[in-house]
């Protein structure tokens, strides 16, 4: 939200405030910043028209060199030192523009100025050089070289009064000002302070002045009467989605470029000056927050039945509407549409259609004043990624209440500005207006809970600066919102706006209470850094995500988007549903920085996910979830499941979990993992986790390497699976290493295998001895069988074992292998 000092100040003065703010620029930032809002820039405006002079045109005569251009003699009453003069102390400057003559008063840049439309990009810097034979010192320029319009077919011509040659350009418009950009969120819940008449009232308040709106500014003005007669016939049939809708026709309006000061007021907070009508909507945008729209007439009603027809409905399936900013959109149903009775105009609260533009031939109007939801707004916004100053504030729900006031004031000044006649009644569409009812609070209540000792009396004119109406009881105060605060519901909302206004940095600093004691240490939290530190020492890499995802990511990994919440209020258009798990998060990551050129990683997540559930609340199923996927783009002989496998066993004996504890279990493959290649994580027989490659349509879906695999796990299910830290003490004499190569059905799962091998080994050992296996080789010559091989390490904390010994218990361990899962030793 951008605000100008200068147009505060003409605030105040209108509503007859004494100039209150201070000199200093930064003064004023460091109490917005404290009280109303975090202030992003300060922008000095002085600076990009400094050395803009008012010049008077003293001759003008065609160039003998050139058909179109002109030599000027301008008077800049000699303000402009360094440039040269005739004997008359005239400035000779060479102009193009169609519109310029003697005797008009133009905005010249003369030599060493820089053109203010270059300002804040590649800044041109204007010399004194010869056009066509003839030396030009600096430009007379147009609106648009000077950023105030696009109008760029003529010189600027100013039509003041009591201005003479050399006055500055800047002074003279007032644009020798501070604008203020105040970030957007932090009025969030204040809509009221998206608009320069609420920023006013404000920051009065926060200096404790007392602040009077304009006259005009009431919930119930008395509104203009009809001085001639239109055809106009309104209808709402969705006052819930717009609990007010106003309109009324003007006739006989005089479409024209807009008076001067009009521009260039727009243009300090960067809107483009399009003609009076737009320019007036916009201008009662910017000073009250609340968005209007014109509509031509004529075109209106050429598009209706009978007369002109102005319907707010939703959209219908296999509309489509080209819009003012040329793009043309199929709104989804549900949204909100200003429709004649035959077709759509117009998208309700975001932008309105090409097909009934105000422009230049317009010579009757209608003008709409409304209120919108702001959920459906922002939606419609986000589904078509459309983006105007009407939708940054009818999504932070503007006050229905101020909607009559706000057209009575337009009506009157385009029928003042552009001689045009009330025809037609006022249409006042109400829906259910919420209004503000009293909120009943004693001092001592709003002491307590900021720590202060105020009395009534300084609460109450704490509120009243604002326009608060505040009743008085003793200590006790009956306080009553004015109609433009709809966010003061309930008397903590009182509380806040006290301790605003008065300072939250006048506020006590009191120190809490703390017990010098221990903090008690979250074993979840303990957990996870424990994760992060295990994974991040074996090279992956920790991402953090969105919890919400695209539909389309649902779609590419086979998961139902009926199984997912879907968001009514996104935070961008790639943020539609919550999630199911966490690896599809991940998956989408993997191209990008395969592309990106990183030959071989892993990516790890610690997140949430969210499911449709039966729970007692009705709100999504929450569970924490350790994602992780391992990519690489040179191919290997090696399957990525082994690799992904070695992740997770490490990562398990980490949280003292045994290898003999883990199964992998066959499954049927979930939505994204490959048939063959993909299983179900056991834990002392629980479910924990799932892990594997993943399919063929998940690959292409999302361009993943051949070699790619990952896992899930269930951190509440792991977190109490884990067993307390081991300590193995390490034998004083040396282990032993031998291999065994076991044959088995080529069917047989390889965990089977392993755990039957270390059974028999830890049951035929002596006492003492620490046994540890590694698979080396997994070899199939045919289908029928296959030969598997372990690497077998043995170490005895009573002596150094024997190879009679070793040879003993491996052949004591084949003997049984043999018989518990027809193994044969090779």
């Amino acid at each position: 939200m951008k605000i100008g000092l200068q147009a505060l100040k003409q605030i105040y003065a209108q509503s007859k405030v004494a100039d209150f703010l201070p000199d200093d620029i930064n003064k004023v930032v460091e109490k917005i910043g404290a009280q109303l809002g975090e202030v992003e820039e300060v922008q000095d405006l002085g600076k990009k028209y400094e050395g803009v002079i008012v010049a008077k045109v003293m001759s003008c005569e065609k160039h003998p060199n050139a058909d179109k251009l002109k030599l000027c003699k301008v008077d800049d009453g000699g303000i402009v030192k360094n440039v040269e003069r005739d004997s008359g102390g005239l400035v000779q400057v060479v102009c193009g523009a169609p519109n310029v003559h003697e005797g008009m008063l133009a905005a010249w840049l003369p030599p060493g100025s820089t053109v203010p439309a270059t300002f804040d990009k590649e800044p041109f810097v204007l010399e004194a050089r010869e056009l066509r034979g003839k030396v030009s010192n600096g430009m007379l320029a147009s609106p648009h070289e000077l950023a105030i319009s696009d109008d760029h077919d003529g010189i600027l011509e100013i039509d003041k009064k009591d201005v003479k040659p050399g006055d500055s350009f800047a002074e003279l418009y007032k644009l020798n000002t501070f604008i203020i950009d105040i970030e957007n969120k932090m009025f969030t819940h204040r809509p009221d302070c998206f608009g320069l008449l609420g920023v006013a009232r404000e920051l009065a308040g926060i200096y404790h002045v007392t602040f009077t709106s304009p006259d005009w500014y009431i919930e119930n003005p008395e509104f203009p009467k009809a001085e001639a007669e239109l055809l106009l016939e309104v209808q709402n049939d969705i006052p819930e989605l717009s609990p007010r809708f106003c309109a009324v026709a003007i006739k006989d309006v005089n479409v024209a470029s807009s008076p001067l000061w009009l521009q260039v007021m727009l243009s300090k907070f960067g809107i483009k000056s399009v003609n009076n009508i737009v320019d007036l909507t916009n201008f009662y945008m910017l000073l009250t927050g609340q968005p209007l729209h014109a509509y031509d007439y004529d075109k209106v009603a050429k598009l209706s039945g009978n007369g002109a027809v102005i319907k707010v409905r939703k959209a219908q399936k296999g509309e489509k509407l080209k819009l003012l900013n040329g793009k043309e959109v199929s709104p989804e149903e549900g949204t909100i549409m200003i429709a004649t009775d035959k077709r759509p105009i117009g998208i309700g609260g975001v932008i309105g259609g090409a097909d009934t533009e105000v422009d230049s031939s317009t010579k009757n109007i209608i003008l709409e004043c409304a209120n919108f939801d702001s959920y459906a707004i922002r939606r419609t916004s986000m589904h078509h990624g459309i983006f105007t100053d009407a939708v940054t504030r009818f999504t932070k729900s503007q006050s229905p209440h101020q909607t009559l006031a706000v057209l009575a004031k337009i009506t009157n000044d385009i029928a003042g500005f552009t001689g045009g006649k009330v025809a037609s009644e006022l249409f006042d569409l109400k829906g259910k207006l919420k209004s503000n009812r009293a909120i009943d609070v004693s001092a001592g209540y709003i002491n307590e809970r900021l720590g202060l000792s105020l009395g009534a009396d300084e609460i109450a004119k704490l509120l009243s600066n604002v326009e608060f109406k505040v009743e008085k009881s003793d200590e006790n105060l009956r306080i009553l919102a004015p109609f433009w605060r709809v966010d003061i519901e309930i008397p903590e909302d009182i509380v806040e706006e006290v301790g605003r206004l008065y300072g939250y940095d006048n506020l006590p600093l009191v120190l809490p209470r703390k017990t010098m004691s221990a903090s008690q240490i979250s074993e979840e939290l303990q957990l996870k850094q424990e994760l992060r530190e295990r994974l991040s020492a074996l090279g992956a890499n920790e991402v953090l995500s969105y919890s919400f995802v695209h539909g389309k990511l649902l779609d590419a990994v086979g998961q139902d988007r009926a199984k997912s919440f879907k968001l009514k209020n996104a935070l961008s258009p790639q943020l539609q549903y919550y999630r199911q798990g966490i690896l599809p998060s991940l998956l989408e990551k993997v191209h990008p920085n395969i592309k990106a050129g990183n030959g071989e990683f892993a990516l790890f997540e610690l997140g949430k996910v969210h499911k449709k559930g039966n729970t007692a609340d009705g709100l999504p199923e929450e569970s924490a979830r350790l994602g992780l996927v391992i990519a690489g783009k040179a191919k290997r002989d090696d399957p990525a499941f082994y690799t992904a496998r070695k992740y997770l066993v490490e990562l398990l004996a980490d949280m003292n979990i045994a290898e003999e504890d883990i199964a992998f279990d066959a499954i049927e493959p979930k939505s994204y993992f490959l048939a063959g290649r993909s299983a179900e994580l056991k834990v002392n027989g629980k479910p924990a986790g799932h892990i594997g490659e993943f399919s063929r349509k998940v690959s292409n879906s999302l361009k993943l390497p051949d070699f790619c695999a990952g896992f899930e796990l269930y951190l509440p299910e792991l977190h109490q699976l884990a067993g307390p830290p081991k300590y193995n003490i390490i034998s004083r004499y040396p282990a032993t290493e031998q291999d065994i190569c076991l044959r088995t059905e080529a069917d047989m799962p390889y965990a089977k295998i392993k755990s039957a091998l270390l059974k028999s080994l830890k049951e035929n050992a002596p006492k003492d001895v620490n046994i540890s296996t590694e698979c080396i080789d997994i070899f199939a010559k045919d289908k029928e069988a296959k030969q598997t091989t372990f690497r077998v390490e043995i170490s005895s904390h009573e002596r150094t074992l024997t190879s009679e010994i070793i040879n003993l218990l491996f052949d004591k361990t084949a003997g049984e292998l043999k018989e518990s899962i027809k193994a044969e030793r090779v």
